[in-house]
């Protein structure tokens, strides 16, 4: 038997639309308004994908919120291994929305298309640079088996030194937590022409 975790179908394929819309404006309460001003006040300039289910639960959606701007307008990765790992995390739980948020921008930081093309339907990347190859297969090993062989931590240590390789794994794991957050919820994706879905498993 294989220790390969099966993919799941992308949130949106099949059953039902969205469980956990936008609350009407007025339906929100103090605590409501004051976190989604904080979001629309902030980088994210708007209230969207994991912030819309976690609009129910201001505290919790703040503290999420500040680790996600910490991880992605403070961190020390390169913005394409920063990318190219969310893009795989998305690919991995099936999350429409990060990976049609996110692979433009792995595009724009440089990242190959053809491999994001590979990573979309599931195939394994060729043509990536060292330090991009080896967060993927550390990112894929952790997402697959909840942990990491010595030989690919020692890439990925080589690559990022010891605290990237803390912001990597806890990248790794903030995006699924808000993809899994969206699965739940149903949250759609923003429809794009530029940008092709995540095919259903199995392909």
């Amino acid at each position: 038997m294989s220790n390969q975790k099966p993919s799941p179908r992308p949130v949106e394929q099949g059953r039902g639309g969205e469980r956990l819309p936008l609350p009407p404006l007025d339906a929100l309460d103090a605590e409501q308004r004051a976190a989604a001003q904080v979001l629309i006040d902030g980088p994210r300039k708007a209230v969207y994908g994991p912030f819309v289910p976690l609009l129910r639960t201001p505290v919790l959606l703040d503290r999420v919120a500040q680790l996600g701007e910490a991880l992605r307008f403070g961190g020390r990765l390169d913005a394409r291994v920063r990318e190219l790992v969310i893009c795989v995390a998305a690919r991995a739980v099936g999350n429409q929305f990060e990976w049609v948020m996110h692979q433009p921008l792995a595009r724009a930081a440089g990242i190959d298309a053809g491999a994001l093309e590979a990573i979309r339907v599931g195939a394994r990347a060729e043509g990536l640079m060292a330090d991009e190859q080896a967060a993927v297969d550390f990112a894929t090993e952790l997402l697959q088996h909840d942990g990491v062989a010595d030989a690919s931590y020692a890439r990925a240590l080589a690559a990022f030194g010891e605290p990237g390789v803390v912001e990597l794994a806890t990248l790794i794991g903030y995006f699924v937590m808000v993809s899994w957050v969206m699965n739940v919820a149903r949250t759609p994706s923003r429809p794009t022409a530029d940008v092709a879905p995540l095919p259903a498993w199995p392909l």
